[in-house]
C-alpha cells in the first residue's frame, strides 16, 4: 500500500477539496484522522464514522447539476440534457458500491482499533461529514480519542500510542484489502498469497458475467464455488472469487 498525505503541514485545506486531492491521486481509500472532543469530559475512545444516506443524497443532486461533475462519471463523455437520467443511475451505482466498500473497510478499522483501547461506540457511526462524500473513493473518518478527556489527550501526545493506533488502522485496512481486493491493484494480483480467494460485494446492476469479467475469472468457477444453482446474484451477497491459476503462475518472483 502507498499512503498520500492530503496535507503534511500545518495549514486549512478546503473540506471539499480534501476528497477531491483523494480522487485526483486515484486513492482506493480515503482516511480522515481527527481528535475529538466533548463538554463532557468523561467521554473517551475511538470512533470510527461514514457517509450518511442524507450526506450522499445532497452530494448526488450538487454532482448531477455541475455539468463537468457529471461528464465525470462516464469517462468525460459530454452529457446533454437528454442524459440525466443515465448519469444519474450511473451515480447511484458508483455510490452504493462506494458506501458498502467504506461500511466494509470501517468495521474491519473499527475492530483493530478495540485492540488497542476502549471504543467510543460498539459500532460504525454515520454522519454527513463533507469530507466523506466522494462518490466514488470509499471514504471513512476516525477519531482517535478525546483530547477534551485529560487522560486521552496524554494518551495522544504520547508517540508509541499514536503509533500503535496508526498500527491498528493500517492492519484494519490491510485486512480488508487482503480479503476484498479491488480489481487491478497489487491485492488482487498476489490473492494466492491471502488464501487463494477473495471476497466481492454485489452491486446494484451487477450480473454474475459481469462479476465474473472483472475479476478474470470463469462463471462456473464463481458457481462452483459458492454452491449457486443459476445465474443469479443479490444485492449485497458475498461471493468468494476464486485466485485463478494462471494469474499466480504468471507472477515474477
Amino acid at each position: 500500500m502507498q499512503a498520500f498525505l492530503v496535507r503534511d503541514r500545518d495549514v486549512f485545506i478546503p473540506l471539499d477539496q480534501r476528497y477531491m486531492i483523494a480522487r485526483e491521486a486515484q486513492a482506493d481509500l480515503f482516511i480522515s484522522l481527527h481528535a475529538d472532543a466533548a463538554h463532557n469530559r468523561a467521554a473517551s475512545g475511538a470512533s470510527v464514522y461514514v457517509l450518511s444516506l442524507r450526506g450522499a443524497s445532497s452530494e448526488a443532486a450538487r454532482w448531477l447539476a455541475d455539468q463537468e461533475n457529471a461528464a465525470d462519471l462516464v469517462g468525460g463523455v459530454e452529457l446533454d440534457a437528454r442524459d440525466k437520467n443515465l448519469a444519474a443511475v450511473l451515480l447511484d451505482l458508483s455510490q452504493n458500491a462506494t458506501m458498502r466498500v467504506s461500511d466494509d473497510v470501517a468495521s474491519e478499522v473499527l475492530a483493530a482499533l478495540k485492540q488497542v483501547g476502549k471504543a467510543h461506540k460498539p459500532q460504525i457511526e454515520r454522519a454527513n461529514f463533507v469530507v466523506l462524500r466522494s462518490p466514488d473513493v470509499p471514504s471513512m473518518l476516525v477519531e482517535a480519542g478525546f483530547i477534551s478527556n485529560p487522560g486521552e489527550e496524554a494518551k495522544l501526545s504520547d508517540p508509541a500510542y499514536r503509533s500503535r493506533m496508526a498500527a491498528a488502522i493500517v492492519s484494519g485496512v490491510r485486512g480488508y484489502f487482503a480479503n476484498q481486493a479491488p480489481p487491478g491493484t497489487w491485492y488482487a494480483a498476489h490473492q494466492g498469497q491471502f488464501g487463494g480467494s477473495r471476497q466481492h460485494v454485489v452491486s446494484r446492476g451487477e450480473t454474475l458475467s459481469l462479476i465474473a469479467a472483472r475479476h478474470g475469472v470463469p462463471m462456473n468457477t464463481i458457481r462452483t464455488a459458492n454452491k449457486l444453482k443459476g445465474d443469479t446474484v443479490r444485492i449485497g451477497e458475498r461471493l468468494t472469487i476464486p485466485m485463478a491459476a494462471t494469474t499466480v503462475a504468471s507472477l515474477p518472483e
